[in-house]
């Protein structure tokens, strides 16, 4: 794939996956996108009545893996490309988390006692357009601010409860190795943080910044997770594959949260070649999240029932590591969502749905005072 995108953007092989030229020659403006492809109406409006509202931003290799016929449904564009659909919602809120005030200090975010997501990064490789965090687009001076990162280390540090730091932002990634490494330094001297934790697309959407360099760096200061956000089949390419190796050789387990959205993953013909995919990369996947009612995403929202079903349909027809937890983000915390297969009881007996829709008896499974 790298020749080929290379040529379509005019660049050497070599120029093409350094990834600060892929973020240098994002793609934010109508003219920069349609010199690459065709824009249904829709999209090139987009463009132009979205600009002074959200944020957009591609890097070319995401924007190499969409289909180029604009009059075909394809999952990468409706992800990246903005659309003039996102002017009609009328449900969608800023900040459906309610993250600002559940913030102690700035971009610490606390719901948990024991866990904090540290927003440490405002910039992205792709400003998705169901993005949970659209308000940050206003917002100025976030990446890796030192001040906001001092009171957070801060804050993190005198607060034993806390075991589980989450780096999010933004995308972390999009910082140098040395940022990262001076970040977990002064993470893991904090005795009580037992686990870090790193959220980032670079591995879907920027995959030549996810080197075997940065994965070293970053297995120095196990026990580190990931997670990442593959959406869609057409994202696991060979590049894809090659970051998500580099990180899982370093002994870097990788866990993939997916969105549910319309259009790109909604289907058992859309979401099951995708879990496989995963697997084959070796990336669990772990949360399939519902989409959450934030301002311009209407268009790609799916009814919770629809999601059930879904859900339903993957039981018995792929193997349960590839089967995610179905979520509803609240304030409050996550709650799981899934087909309910208790029926109820009978004397001492247990009743059950299996996955073909026929009833179970499971003797004696029901202790009775």
């Amino acid at each position: 794939m790298t020749s080929r995108a290379a040529a379509t953007f005019d660049v050497a092989p070599e120029t093409f996956v350094n990834w600060r030229w892929q973020m240098r020659r994002q793609i934010a403006r109508g003219e920069q996108a349609t010199s690459v492809l065709a824009l249904a109406p829709e999209e090139q409006e987009g463009f132009s009545s979205l600009a002074e509202r959200f944020e957009a931003g591609i890097t070319p290799y995401y924007m190499a893996l969409m289909n180029r016929d604009p009059t075909v449904s394809c999952p990468v564009r409706l992800q990246a490309l903005p659309r003039s659909e996102e002017l009609l919602d009328r449900a969608g809120v800023k900040d459906p988390l309610d993250e600002v005030p559940h913030s102690p200090v700035k971009e610490v975010v606390q719901v948990y006692p024991d866990r904090v997501a540290f927003c440490v990064a405002q910039l992205c490789p792709v400003y998705c357009r169901y993005c949970f965090r659209k308000r940050r687009d206003e917002e100025s001076g976030l990446h890796f601010n030192r001040r906001i990162v001092d009171r957070g280390v801060e804050y993190i540090a005198a607060n034993p409860a806390i075991r589980d730091v989450l780096v999010t932002g933004g995308d972390p990634f999009i910082a140098s190795d040395g940022a990262l490494e001076n970040l977990l330094e002064r993470l893991r001297a904090i005795p009580h943080v037992e686990i870090i934790r790193f959220g980032t697309r670079t591995p879907v959407t920027l995959p030549y910044r996810v080197t075997e360099k940065l994965a070293r760096m970053l297995a120095k200061f196990h026990p580190i997770w990931l997670n990442t956000h593959f959406n869609c089949v057409e994202e696991v390419t060979p590049e894809a594959a090659q970051a998500v190796a580099n990180l899982v050789n370093a002994g870097i387990p990788v866990g993939n949260q997916s969105v549910l959205l319309r259009g790109v993953n909604d289907t058992p013909e859309r979401m099951m070649p995708l879990l496989r995919a995963l697997l084959r990369i070796r990336v669990r996947p772990y949360y399939l999240f519902h989409p959450h009612l934030v301002e311009g995403t209407e268009h790609l929202r799916v009814p919770v029932d629809d999601g059930l079903k879904l859900m339903r349909s993957l039981r018995g027809n792929i193997t349960g590591l590839a089967i995610p937890t179905y979520v509803v983000d609240t304030p409050s915390g996550k709650v799981p969502m899934m087909p309910h297969h208790v029926l109820g009881t009978d004397g001492e007996d247990l009743l059950l749905e299996d996955v073909r829709g026929q009833i179970w008896r499971e003797r004696a499974a029901v202790r009775r005072s």
